[in-house]
């Protein structure tokens, strides 16, 4: 193995990445989308298998780094010059939850399930899909929110209101689905649980997006 040859092409892959990043901007680590997240794999790619390869020297290094360069750059000026070219190249927001709604086809168009939505809504303290009145899924995969008037300020200790502990809403259905595990962590059975929907007038819970118990507050329900 020349180790010589493994080393140098490394050490010039290395300042070529970085020449790389910072011509083409922060957005490329920051606001990775997915157009960018296989563009930096293409050219770990190249990088990579030019060091292991006798027959690829740092000219072809060079080459490759400086085409697909060009080619991501070309791109990100297109982006920047043409507003109707940026839905396509980088995609778009999509509004996941509007006015309190779950849009489930836009959950279905980003391959999105309510597990995922769960986890998202959480990173921006809303442990309570009740509690979000808007939710825009970013080109980048992150989430941003506007909750609801009456879940947000003013808070208890601006009005001197005694402190209370916040329980842990507890998602009961999921996509039709009974969480049987989650229905014995709050105390309920099935039968309580087709009980609690019926006299919500709903029948079967084949029919439920979402159900979410909460302490001291009504079963919150949400139809397909």
């Amino acid at each position: 193995m020349d180790f010589f040859h493994i080393g140098s092409e490394l050490v010039f892959g290395f300042i070529a990445l970085l020449l790389f990043t910072k011509i083409l901007g922060k957005t490329v680590i920051t606001q990775v989308t997915t157009f960018d997240f296989v563009c930096v794999l293409v050219i770990g790619e190249l990088v990579g298998n030019a060091m292991y390869d006798h027959e690829t020297g740092i000219k072809e290094i060079l080459y490759a780094v400086i085409i697909w360069g060009s080619l991501i750059f070309l791109t990100e000026f297109l982006t920047q010059k043409f507003r109707r070219s940026r839905s396509l190249l980088e995609g778009k927001p999509s509004i996941i939850i509007q006015k309190g709604k779950i849009d489930y086809e836009q959950l279905k168009k980003n391959h999105l399930d309510l597990n995922q939505l769960q986890h998202l809504l959480r990173t921006k303290d809303i442990f309570s899909i009740k509690e979000c009145h808007y939710a825009i899924l970013e080109t980048d995969g992150t989430i941003n929110t506007i909750k609801k008037q009456a879940y947000t300020a003013p808070v208890r200790n601006e009005l001197q209101l005694p402190s209370e502990d916040s329980a842990m809403p507890i998602s009961l259905i999921l996509d039709g689905e009974i969480i049987e595990e989650n229905l014995t962590a709050v105390g309920w059975d099935k039968k309580k649980l087709l009980l609690e929907l019926s006299e919500l007038g709903i029948h079967s819970q084949k029919t439920v997006l979402y159900a979410e118990w909460h302490e001291n507050a009504p079963l919150y329900v949400q139809n397909f």
